[in-house]
């Protein structure tokens, strides 16, 4: 599987799945601006899948 790591639209989806802290929205919205950024986003996006994945299995 390739990654395209200009592909923001889980991140539109993830806003709009749950409530986020001030700065989480603010990264989600904005992009990276270093290496702690970075490092948060990868943390959001393992939560993204985890919640997309509860969202399917429930839908079946």
């Amino acid at each position: 599987m390739s990654t395209k790591w200009n592909d923001k639209s889980w991140q539109k989806d993830f806003l709009n799945m749950k409530s986020h802290s001030p700065a989480d929205a603010k990264l989600l919205m904005g992009g990276v601006k270093g290496l702690k950024d970075a490092w948060r986003l990868g943390v959001l996006h393992v939560e993204y899948e985890r919640l997309k994945k509860i969202q399917e299995q429930q839908q079946q």
